[in-house]
């Protein structure tokens, strides 16, 4: 399964390489709870929030590193 922005969260907290991906550009966001309220969002989505802006400047690489995943 390919990975990017545009991946429900769901889908990347279920598979083990997209989710360690995430957690390097958002730190302890796989064992945050509420990350299952935004599951059905994709990534893109997400870092649209305010609560997700520090994402914002990382999209770009985030974006490379899951597209990377084969």
């Amino acid at each position: 399964m390919a990975f990017s922005l545009d991946s429900k969260i769901k889908e990347i907290m279920k598979d083990p390489r997209a989710s360690e991906v995430l957690e390097k550009f958002a730190p302890g966001s796989t064992k945050n709870p509420q990350m299952k309220l935004v599951g059905g969002l994709t990534l893109r989505k997400l870092a649209s929030f305010p609560q997700a802006a520090y994402l914002q400047p990382h999209l770009e690489e985030l974006d490379k590193a899951l597209q990377a995943i084969e």
